[in-house]
């Protein structure tokens, strides 16, 4: 982003248009999923149902800091977005608004974030908060991202983070099962970033983003995809000694469920057949969030947990 475009005018818009533009540059729909796994995480930690005004409290403050990381990310990548035809109509791309008010906007959600969550949640949750929009700029966007094709494996630690933040919320601690439920997304992030990118390989090619599609062969990416669909079905069922039977058979149904999914998909690809990729990805949303429900439900129904095997 040079000094130049910083100051960039951006032509007239109607106040509706302008809000609008700002609202996108949160991506909304991207905090809808990172929300839907804070509450489970909240009501495991509590092993019930927390204070209402506690989970509004920490759903607002995280809303705010995935709101500032997401428009943070949009005006370091406004030159990828405007190459990129699944991202052309973002506001940077249609210069809805100027890049120094993306700027300063996302700055502004990050303090607010922060200090939202210290006065009503506590400091480590907001602590957390600020530490994950610093990790997905600084350390994804501006390093890994445009350099690696590891990008998304570790870049995607920053999406993981809603967890810790609902836990610690409650108890003002990290323990064991949050960090079973970060590995959960962690592992699950890259098939389902993968997924989407080999449906836009030429888009990431055309911007000079080497997300593995790009390459490697579409062989290679879904077996890839099969590892780590495993990895994350085994991961989901480590939370066994701290949950019931109604976690684990959600678990296990809908592991196999996606994990069998990955092999169809693997074994298209393998025959040279024609594939459907964003099929994969829109089921792994799903998949995603039939394990956090099943963790909701499991805790606030409060049956005896089924306790270490030792």
């Amino acid at each position: 982003m040079s000094a130049d475009s910083l100051v960039a005018e951006a032509p007239a818009r109607s106040p509706r248009q302008v809000v609008g533009a700002y609202v996108a540059l949160t991506k909304p729909r991207v905090i809808e999923l990172l929300l839907i796994t804070t509450i489970p995480a909240m009501l495991l930690a509590q092993h019930g149902l927390p204070p209402l005004w506690l989970i509004a409290c920490t759903l607002t403050g995280g809303t705010l800091a995935a709101g500032s990381a997401n428009a943070l990310n949009c005006f370091v990548d406004a030159d990828i977005d405007s190459v990129m035809k699944r991202t052309t109509a973002r506001p940077l791309a249609q210069n809805t608004i100027p890049p120094r008010n993306a700027l300063i906007f996302g700055i502004v959600l990050g303090i607010v974030s922060f200090a939202f969550l210290w006065i009503f949640v506590n400091l480590m949750s907001a602590a957390f908060a600020v530490a994950t929009i610093l990790f997905y700029i600084f350390v994804y966007t501006l390093v890994l991202k445009r350099r690696t094709s590891q990008n998304i494996i570790w870049g995607g630690m920053a999406g993981c983070m809603p967890v810790i933040i609902g836990w610690s919320a409650v108890t003002g601690t990290v323990e064991w099962p949050a960090l079973v439920m970060f590995g959960v997304i962690f592992f699950w992030t890259p098939p389902h970033t993968w997924a989407l990118a080999m449906k836009f390989k030429e888009d990431y090619a055309r911007a000079g983003v080497p997300m593995l599609p790009v390459v490697a062969t579409a062989q290679q990416v879904t077996r890839q995809i099969v590892i780590y669909s495993w990895i994350t079905v085994v991961c989901t069922l480590a939370l066994a000694p701290v949950t019931s039977w109604i976690y684990v058979a959600v678990a296990a149904l809908s592991g196999v469920w996606f994990a069998v999914f990955a092999h169809k998909l693997h074994n298209v690809v393998r025959r040279g057949g024609s594939t459907n990729t964003m099929k994969f990805f829109h089921m792994s949303n799903l998949y995603l969030m039939l394990v956090f429900c099943g963790l909701a439900v499991d805790a606030v129904v409060g049956l005896p947990v089924l306790g270490w095997p030792f």
